[in-house]
């Protein structure tokens, strides 16, 4: 029998060592736990249930046992900004609308939906000399909405394409939240279709009316969620459990809550108070959890892209949301 040289067997220890050591690992091997957690959302009263889990010290309460030791908020003016940082690793949560969550998955952007935030909640409005008279009464005005691929522009264009008037017949120009309400109190617009408060600020300074809620357009339509990065889901799923209990709590305080919410919001976002009353007052919009809800209309949203060539592919439920972490939290409170 042939044997070894001393070397060769001297060598073939080290590497066997090294190994059961945990010196060499492989890339599926046991990674660093996050220590801080960062969430991004935007200024509007859909998103208030991330303001009140903060503002009550709910977030680091219960993510602390988790290792989470900061929070760490990130605002932006609307949801292609924030996408943007989530892709470049700069939030690992995101607070924001189904619909221009589609474009980027279909880019390559690695994250789910993991549980709702509310359905319905923005409003046409329209300068105050103009008369509503149905859809067909938009035919040659300007109306400034959110950019393409978001809720509002999505949602928009579909209700006025099934009311039979083609989108070229009404001049729809892109624009973020204070840039359409500027135009509107500046006459350079003839309506806006916006998110809450935006639409208050502007009827309260008599500079519009109020005409169709998004729930008319689409009753009990998808709009926000919680997207969860990729990475995160995979390498510490009870974590991201905990961050849907605690979402859900601070969503069930302020439907309990309203006006506190509101003095949350205005504190947190510097407006006007009783604008934000009025705002939370009027608005058809509805803070929930349940993700299941939003499958149905965010999937329409996915076809709708595709069709006004927003997006170069289709996409499947599978590849925008992952509901089996809200079932696993659901499931468990029921067995408490």
């Amino acid at each position: 029998m042939k044997t070894l040289p001393l070397i060769t067997l001297m060598a073939m220890l080290v590497v066997i060592v090294f190994f059961s050591s945990g010196c060499i690992t492989s890339p599926e091997s046991k990674t660093e736990k996050v220590s801080n957690l960062r969430i991004g959302y935007q200024p509007t009263t859909h998103h208030v249930a991330e303001m009140i889990a903060q503002v009550k010290g709910w977030w680091q309460r219960d993510l602390s046992p988790f290792g989470i030791t900061e929070i760490k908020e990130f605002g932006y003016p609307s949801g292609g900004s924030e996408l943007e940082a989530m892709k470049a690793g700069d939030i690992d949560i995101a607070y924001i609308c189904t619909a221009p969550f589609i474009r980027p998955v279909t880019n390559g952007l690695d994250a789910k939906i993991v549980v709702a935030v509310n359905t319905n909640g923005s409003t046409l409005i329209l300068r105050p000399d103009l008369v509503y008279e149905g859809p067909q009464s938009l035919r040659g005005l300007h109306i400034g909405t959110f950019p393409a691929g978001t809720a509002q522009d999505t949602l928009l264009k579909l209700w006025l394409e099934k009311n039979g008037i083609n989108t070229t017949e009404v001049v729809i120009t892109p624009m973020g939240p204070g840039d359409a309400v500027s135009a509107m109190l500046a006459g350079r617009v003839d309506g806006v279709f916006l998110p809450e408060p935006g639409p208050a600020m502007i009827e309260l300074q008599n500079k519009g009316r109020s005409w169709v809620h998004s729930g008319e357009m689409q009753p009990n339509h998808a709009c926000c969620a919680i997207v969860v990065s990729g990475k995160l889901i995979r390498e510490e799923p009870e974590l991201v459990e905990q961050i849907i209990r605690t979402h859900m709590n601070a969503t069930l305080y302020a439907n309990a809550h309203p006006i506190e919410a509101a003095e949350i919001y205005s504190n947190r976002t510097g407006q006007d108070l009783e604008m934000i009353k009025y705002s939370i007052k009027t608005w058809d919009g509805k803070w929930m959890s349940d993700p299941h809800v939003l499958v149905n209309d965010t999937m329409e949203y996915a076809k709708a892209q595709y069709e006004m060539n927003y997006t170069q592919k289709n996409v499947s439920e599978s590849d925008l949301f992952d509901n089996s972490l809200y079932d696993k939290v659901m499931q468990s409170e029921k067995m408490i």
